[in-house]
């Protein structure tokens, strides 16, 4: 594998990488930026995604063998020196790993929802437009097992790259998609045998006492209005029991105790 020097910010064949931040607001069409080792491994592994070049700070090379032995021949990896990659990424990137990547073929609700086993865990987002929050979910459901997560159109996009890191790469390791409308969503999952769980401080049911389902549906909501009502009152409500006199978990937390419980994946090990 050749390296390729990087001594001039303007060289265009890093355009993906410049000024980071800005792009972050005004997407990448189809593209996105990882950071980091960890995630750079995952993305080289994920059959979802692949990379189309790496950006990576001259001193942290040597330390990348292994991981750089993994990238395909026709991937180019671009290596530059510290004050090039800040002025590239326009501020200081004190991990020096960055990759910029691409989705495949990014599936349907519905293809996604008829690629799924017998016995599924899958987690649906409902208007959940913070990062860091989606990030931590994503990291929950690779941590647990789960089969995919939906999001809807107003949940934040899972490949904005503070979610990506956040999430440990987990966004590049659990099958997901979006989907449009309610409704139709929910007739689509009652189709394919799933049974929708609402979770919401004032649930029916505690979910100690929930026998898992062969095909559970769990719907987060987002920080302080939670589920809409219509979907609330379209499916069975559980609540994870806290102290008294305290309101509520964040929902990235609820998503890990809920995980945890609905799971089959935990080990001892």
């Amino acid at each position: 594998m050749d390296l390729i020097r990087i001594d001039d910010p303007e060289d265009p064949r890093i355009a993906g990488y410049r000024n980071i931040r800005e792009r972050d607001l005004v997407g990448r069409q189809g593209l996105f930026i990882s950071e980091g080792k960890v995630v750079l491994d995952v993305l080289l592994s994920a059959e979802a995604f692949q990379p189309r070049s790496l950006l990576i700070l001259e001193n942290r090379v040597a330390g990348l063998a292994e991981t750089l032995a993994h990238v395909p021949d026709d991937v180019p990896v671009y290596v530059a020196a510290g004050p090039v990659l800040d002025a590239i990424a326009g501020f200081h990137m004190h991990r020096g790993i960055l990759a910029l990547g691409q989705r495949r073929a990014p599936l349907t609700a519905a293809e996604l929802l008829a690629s799924l086993p017998d016995r599924a865990l899958v987690l649906v987002l409902s208007g959940i437009s913070n990062h860091d929050n989606v990030g931590s979910i994503f990291r929950n459901a690779a941590a647990f097992g789960a089969d995919a997560v939906f999001l809807d159109s107003e949940c934040c996009d899972p490949l904005y790259r503070k979610s990506i890191r956040v999430s440990v790469g987990g966004v590049l390791k659990v099958p997901f998609a979006r989907f449009d409308r309610d409704e139709e969503f929910l007739l689509a999952l009652k189709e394919h045998g799933f049974r929708g769980l609402a979770l919401s401080p004032h649930g029916a049911h505690d979910i100690r006492t929930l026998k898992r389902p062969d095909r559970a549906a769990l719907f987060l909501g987002t920080e302080g209005e939670g589920l809409p009502p219509a979907l609330l009152a379209a499916m069975d409500t559980i609540r994870i029991p806290i102290a008294a006199g305290f309101d509520s978990l964040n929902v990235a937390a609820a998503s890990a105790i809920a995980l945890h419980r609905l799971s089959e994946a935990v080990t001892s090990a």
